[in-house]
């Protein structure tokens, strides 16, 4: 059975027992700031666990990707050396929101495991939590297991948890024995031995974890099963590793075939190959983008691992980028997003690949520097550091490197080095928050907003709740006008009053369902009234509504005019300007931002009216809406059109015309990371503003260059004005036939003593030139010496540093021109105090010619 219908025969199975199926989430996780990337497929339902969110469907399927390589859940380092560690895997999944519990779970899973997929009866194994009564006796008497192959276990087996807080429960593990000996099958192998594979866990989520440990019940019991796809493929498909399976068949195949190279005689390599290319075709296809911090400097690790591990086949070039088309032509079928974001995923690679291998050689030059100088085994953290830090190695890749060479690396001490590095700007942090954080005020059974702000900016409404959190104040309002920072879009601000208190709102976040108001009390306090008035900032708000209609004109105007290959990667509106973050491999040119522009511009121009409407996304997606990058979409999606030029899927707030955004502008657009650009732009009367100050900088700049070309004449008159014969028909001094040429010169600029004395010595056969000059009570000198006196060992700088260090100055130079700084002194003064100084150098010079 083909991993594709292994998958199909699972959702449709649940499908056949009132489930709805779902699409998976991002691998990118929507709206939980706890997780790096979606490491199971529960993840996207945590708010229905938490009762911060209500479930549109009781009963629910999918097939979830997962990442698993940071954090609690990490098998990087396992990855390759069995056959069924992954980076990426897919979790297959069915799911029950207080409706069914454990009985249907298990029955379920026996019926599938036994009835549809003839799984042998007698190489299935089960453990439950050794304190969970009642999913034994489920197993016993409602299935036909054997009771003997059913096993109590611990905690550490048998109690699930998705991280050190949140939801959990006990689960029940369906276990497969894959040995060669049937009949050697026994009960304390099973989780201890490889020769039994987990297949399914069943989890029944009924506490929440606090953060002090502690757990308490969940409003409603819950059912969260979680079945890894490639391992059941083995199974089906009679394989001894993942790998084997036609989930990797298509690029171990492809790999065979650009390197040369055989999958049996580098069966670690080609896995950890093959798996680390479709964590990151999912995961840059779902918005990560390679990066120096978080989850995008987790990808690049995993890029920099594969490209490393690509040397042991002899590649020394570029190859990763070509195995994505195998991954899309395996996994497209499910998830469309890999074919449309196939030629993104492969630039992006591509690019990160010639990166890296542009830094490995002197990195690895600088490893075998480190590793030769050592006499114990272990890299010291602050070398390990170095490589990450100047060569772009991540740890494990040293790890690796020091584990081929016998060696270790103090983790440590890197650890240390990372921290002493990293600055944490704790002040202005944005407010962030956990409605479990919150200490309410009030007992309620509401559980979420509702938000009718698209049509009305100041309504009636009453708060259902409200909770203290040092000096804000956080409101939960029944029906809300202002708008929740969602899609980029910032949260709405305003007043909610009534005769008891005024509060000013300063920002609107969403948790789950409920849409929370960061307010600051004004006056009075929050009593037992608790209708309200509710106010929008309406001109913040307005700015924010031209801000994200030009973000959307501005969209698909890049499209137009770069290509189709564009696509969101990131955006911020805010009520001042817009930041557009796009996926483009080059800069972008002069031409083509003027271009963008005047589209922009044209289409406001034009006055388009704005319409949203509400689809299916199934609709809408038909009709060519764009759906941007880690944007999680339900059933139902709001739409927002553009005439015929521009069709996405939006939840944020727009003008009725796109006349109403008055112009656009383009600040500036710079590069953000490797095939990633940030554009700036503002529109209406920042416009106006910004091209003010323009005019006021040209304007000041037109001033400095009249006056810089003023001061220029000034000085070339002072300069041409001084009396070179003068100079030299009156030398001062002559010592053993050397003539001093000395003056004091007004001169505009400091720097003209070098032209000056060059003009000297165009006069003169033989000569010291000593100039000074005085501007702006500093006083410059210079030495100036004629060829002859060159070839007789005589030198400028050598004499300028003598004088400058003698008169507590400084300053230097070449052996025919020298100058330095002195503080003041009287020029009568200087004169006298420098004839003496030189002769003094000149008399040494001259014995020490003779010693």
């Amino acid at each position: 059975m083909k991993s594709s219908h292994i998958r199909e025969s699972f959702i449709s199975f649940f499908e056949s027992k009132n489930h709805k199926r779902v699409a998976s989430a991002p691998v990118l996780p929507i709206g939980d700031k706890s997780l790096l990337f979606t490491n199971a497929g529960m993840n996207q339902f945590k708010p229905i666990f938490l009762n911060t969110q209500q479930p549109t469907n009781l009963r629910l399927v999918n097939s979830q990707k997962c990442i698993r390589v940071s954090g609690k859940h990490n098998d990087l380092e396992e990855v390759g050396r069995d056959g069924f560690h992954h980076t990426f895997f897919e979790m297959l999944g069915n799911w029950s929101f207080g409706d069914y519990y454990k009985k249907e779970a298990i029955q379920w899973s026996w019926e599938l495991f036994t009835e549809v997929w003839k799984l042998d009866k007698s190489k299935l194994w089960v453990t439950v939590f050794e304190e969970d009564d009642e999913a034994y006796n489920i197993w016993k008497d409602y299935t036909d297991i054997n009771p003997e192959r059913i096993i109590k276990s611990g905690a550490k087996d048998n109690f699930w948890e998705m991280a050190e807080t949140g939801p959990c429960g006990p689960c029940s593990e369906i276990h497969y024995y894959v040995g060669k000996d049937n009949n050697n099958q026994k009960a304390e192998m099973v989780n201890h031995s490889p020769e039994y594979w987990e297949l399914w866990n069943l989890v029944f989520i009924q506490f929440n974890r606090l953060k002090d440990g502690t757990m308490e019940d969940l409003p409603k019991k819950h059912v969260d099963t979680g079945a890894g796809l490639e391992r059941i493929c083995s199974v089906l498909q009679g394989k001894d590793s993942n790998y084997e399976t036609d989930l990797f068949s298509a690029t171990i195949k492809d790999l065979e075939k650009f390197s040369g190279t055989s999958y049996k005689d580098f069966e670690v390599t080609y896995n950890v190959i093959c798996d680390h290319i479709r964590m990151l075709s999912f995961a840059i296809a779902d918005g990560v983008i390679p990066s120096n911090d978080g989850r995008g400097y987790v990808a690049r690790r995993v890029l920099r691992r594969g490209s490393k591990f690509a040397m042991n086949l002899e590649i020394k070039e570029p190859i990763l980028f070509k195995l994505v088309d195998s991954v899309v032509s395996t996994m497209s079928s499910h998830y469309p997003e890999l074919k449309e974001k196939q030629k993104y995923i492969e630039q992006t690679i591509l690019s990160e690949e010639q990166s890296f291998l542009r830094t490995l050689e002197n990195g690895l030059v600088q490893f075998e520097k480190i590793i030769s100088g050592k006499s114990g085994s272990e890299i010291a953290g602050k070398d390990a550091f170095k490589l990450y830090d100047t060569y772009g190695f991540p740890l494990d890749l040293t790890q690796l490197m020091a584990e081929e060479r016998k060696m270790t690396v103090d983790v440590n001490g890197f650890d240390f080095e990372m921290k002493k590095q990293k600055k944490l700007a704790k002040t202005g942090q944005k407010f962030e928050m956990n409605n479990g954080d919150l200490k309410w005020n009030l007992e309620t059974n509401s559980n979420h907003s509702i938000f009718v702000g698209y049509e009305n900016e100041s309504i009636s409404s009453k708060i259902i709740n409200h909770a203290d959190s040092e000096d804000k104040l956080i409101i939960v309002l029944e029906n809300t006008p202002f708008y929740s920072e969602s899609g980029g879009q910032i949260g709405d601000s305003g007043i909610i009053k009534n005769d008891d208190f005024l509060a000013r709102v300063n920002d609107t976040q969403k948790n789950g369902d409920y849409i929370l108001h960061i307010c600051k009390l004004s006056k009075g306090s929050i009593g037992n009234e608790l209708s309200v008035e509710c106010i929008v900032d309406s001109d913040k708000r307005n700015s924010i509504m031209a801000n994200h209609t030009a973000t959307h004109i501005l969209h698909q105007s890049l499209k137009d005019v770069l290509g189709s290959h564009v696509n969101q990667a990131g955006s911020l509106v805010h009520p001042e300007y817009l930041r557009f973050d796009i996926t483009h491999p080059n800069k972008i040119s002069s031409k083509e931002l003027d271009e963008i522009e005047l589209i922009v511009n044209q289409k406001i121009g034009e006055n388009i009216t704005v319409k949203t409407s509400i689809k299916s996304l199934e609709e809408a997606k038909k009709e060519g809406a764009t759906a941007l990058f880690g944007e999680k979409y339900g059933d139902k999606v709001r739409v927002v059109k553009i005439g015929k030029f521009s069709k996405e899927l939006c939840g944020g707030t727009h003008v009725s015309s796109t006349g109403k955004i008055s112009k656009f502008k383009i600040k500036h657009d710079k590069a953000i990371s490797s095939g990633i650009r940030r554009i700036h732009a503002i529109t209406s009367n920042h416009v106006d503003l910004y091209l003010k100050e323009k005019s006021d900088e040209l304007e000041l700049l037109k001033e400095a260059e009249q006056k810089k070309e003023e001061e220029k004449q000034s000085q070339s008159i002072l300069l041409n004005s001084v009396d070179i014969d003068s100079i030299i028909k009156y030398p001062i001094m002559d010592f053993d036939g050397i003539e001093l040429l000395f003056s004091k010169v007004e001169l505009g600029d400091a720097s003209d003593l070098k032209t000056l004395s060059k003009r000297i010595k165009n006069k003169v056969r033989s000569a010291i030139i000593f100039l000074f000059t005085e501007i702006d009570n500093k006083i410059t000198i210079s030495v100036g010496i004629s060829g002859d006196l060159i070839t007789k060992s005589l030198h400028a700088g050598e004499l300028v540093k003598f004088l400058s260090s003698e008169l507590n100055g400084g300053g230097g130079g070449k052996e025919d021109f020298a100058m330095a700084g002195i503080p003041y002194i009287h020029p009568e003064e200087l004169n006298l105090i420098s004839r003496q100084l030189i002769k003094r150098f000149l008399e040494k010079k001259y014995e020490d010619s003779f010693k």
